[in-house]
């Protein structure tokens, strides 16, 4: 590892760069969760508007409850350093979810 502070990508803003530049690392590290925990949300957000937009009809997958709908796409949560597979989509303006099972350690 080097001794030298990591350079910034040039995408992100001068202000966020100082303002990052100015925490303490534990801020960092809840920031750095945060913004992972935030990209993947606007993913999956963006992956269900796509799902939503599609006019096809999609076969049922054979584990999917008869409370989920098909068009429902599976995320992965992690909670407590355990990582859950989640059933997922979107009912008008709001994401809905229901627990599908754990993760296996070998995925």
């Amino acid at each position: 590892m080097s001794y030298e502070p990591p350079r910034p990508p040039a995408e992100l803003p001068t202000d966020l760069v100082n303002t990052l530049n100015e925490s303490s690392s534990e801020q960092l590290q809840y920031v750095a969760r945060y913004a992972e925990e935030l990209a993947e949300h606007k993913a999956r957000e963006a992956r269900l508007e796509e799902d939503s937009d599609e006019s096809e009809i999609e076969e049922r997958p054979d584990d999917l409850p008869d409370d989920v709908p098909a068009k429902a796409t599976i995320t992965i949560k992690e909670i407590n350093d355990n990582r859950y597979y989640y059933w997922q989509w979107r009912e008008g303006e709001k994401i809905r979810s229901q627990y599908k099972g754990p993760v296996s350690p070998d995925e």
